[in-house]
């Protein structure tokens, strides 16, 4: 279980094939990790599987490679990273799972003062979990939702937000990996066995 706010960047260092899923290498300082960990790497929950000085690695099944933006990243590119919840800490964000339920894209991208307003494309089956003033994870990253329209909905990035995580690396059509918050997924689930 994740909070959604994003403790470092890090970056892609290496992917190897491994049958039909990858070995992904994350360069990063997240200080000590430990074998079995949980860390969401761009909002995909991995689990730890060795640990170096320059950072950790971590196996990606095929079913992860081919439903969230890890399948394609390049290396040395940037990745969002956070340590799983312990009960200690703050839920300053919102409950994230690290499951991610689709992957959407950036539309348009547009200053509002010190602010940024972003606006995304979900998958149509995920824009019905979606609600003004509710939580969405975009990469990882906890986020409030603004407005919803049809097929897309719009967040304001402070500036907080664009200094500690990869929002900026974002170009327009770029894919970014979503989770629904998920209140509204067990919402649904208890409506439709009702």
């Amino acid at each position: 279980m994740f909070t959604g706010l994003v403790e470092a960047v890090g970056t892609l260092a290496s992917r190897a094939a491994r049958g039909p899923g990858a070995r992904l290498a994350i360069r990063c300082k997240l200080g000590d990790l430990a074998l079995g960990e949980s860390i969401s790497v761009s909002g995909v929950c991995l689990t730890v599987d060795a640990v170096g000085k320059t950072g950790f690695e971590a196996d990606a099944s095929k079913e992860t490679l081919d439903k969230t933006t890890l399948g394609k990243l390049r290396v040395g590119a940037r990745v969002n990273l956070e340590r799983a919840l312990t009960l200690e800490q703050r839920l300053g964000g919102h409950l994230v799972s690290g499951h991610v339920d689709g992957v959407g894209a950036l539309v348009s991208r547009a200053k509002m003062g010190d602010a940024e307003r972003l606006v995304f494309r979900a998958p149509r089956e995920l824009m019905r979990f979606i609600a003004p003033k509710g939580s969405i994870a975009v990469d990882g990253t906890s986020l409030t939702v603004n407005e919803v329209e049809k097929d897309t909905f719009s967040v304001a990035i402070i500036p907080r937000t664009r200094k500690e995580t990869r929002i900026d690396d974002l170009a327009k059509g770029d894919p970014v990996n979503l989770e629904i918050d998920l209140v509204a997924r067990y919402v649904e689930r208890l409506l439709a066995t009702k």
